[in-house]
């Protein structure tokens, strides 16, 4: 069975991964910006009143899409009735850390295109400060949920080939 699930698994493991290019792009589109006022040329910006709040928003939002595509990931996988088992299982939840990690870097690069800074600014200035994930951990989100959700389903099926067999 093993060598038969190989190259599903594989198909598995690459479309899951695939997944990370609109999840970073979803996020690129709902992550607040974060407004800072520029206060010396040698110094840091200094986020408005009440605006630093947006660095957790980031990260919640971005924690919440990653939920979604593992979710999503964990059930179209179960649904892949005749290829349901350990391998395919393996595959998903890596396939789901590829698309964590994916969603990271490629919503990291669209922020950041969309808001460059392309001249110097001026003291006193409020500039928008692209929005970014400050914990590297979130991509494991993922992953989690999709494992989670793959071993309810196999919990909740209580046959020992999985409901693998049609007849």
């Amino acid at each position: 069975m093993v060598k038969a699930d190989l190259l599903p698994a594989v198909s598995v493991l690459s479309t899951a991964g695939l997944l990370g290019i609109p999840l970073g792009w979803l996020w690129s589109l709902l992550a607040p910006a974060q407004r800072m006022r520029v206060i010396s040329a040698q110094d840091a910006p200094v986020p408005l009143e009440l605006e630093s709040w947006h660095r957790f928003d980031d990260l919640a939002i971005y924690g919440f899409l990653a939920l979604a595509t593992g979710l999503l990931i964990g059930v179209v996988v179960w649904l892949m009735r005749e290829r349901r088992g350990p391998v395919v299982f393996l595959a998903a939840a890596a396939g789901a850390a590829l698309a964590g990690w994916l969603g990271t870097q490629v919503g990291a690069a669209f922020v950041n295109g969309k808001y460059a800074i392309d001249t110097p600014p001026a003291l006193g200035a409020v500039i928008t400060q692209a929005p970014q994930l400050e914990s590297g951990w979130i991509w494991l989100a993922a992953p989690l949920v999709t494992s989670l959700v793959y071993a309810l389903l196999a919990a909740w099926n209580g046959r020992e080939d999985l409901g693998r067999r049609l007849g």
